[in-house]
């Protein structure tokens, strides 16, 4: 099997696997300001600093991010 080909069968499982990711690392991530910060409401304290963990899974959301996008503009590429 060529290579390109074994990628065009591999890229989709790697794009559900980078979604489920991608959904899970944004569903981790807490606000404090609830819905109302949503809409524009709030109490005016919008800075936090990351620390620790949410720090961590901040990052890895970003690269999850920029990786999926990399592979959806793969896809559309080698169509």
């Amino acid at each position: 099997m060529a290579p390109m080909q074994t990628v065009t069968h591999v890229l989709p499982y790697v794009q559900v696997v980078l979604a489920a990711l991608l959904m899970g690392g944004i569903l981790l991530q807490q606000r404090g300001a609830g819905l109302g910060g949503a809409f524009g409401g709030g109490d005016g304290f919008g800075f936090n600093t990351r620390r620790g963990p949410e720090k961590f899974f901040f990052y890895v959301t970003i690269v999850v991010g920029i990786l999926f996008v990399a592979s959806a503009l793969l896809a559309l590429i080698i169509k």
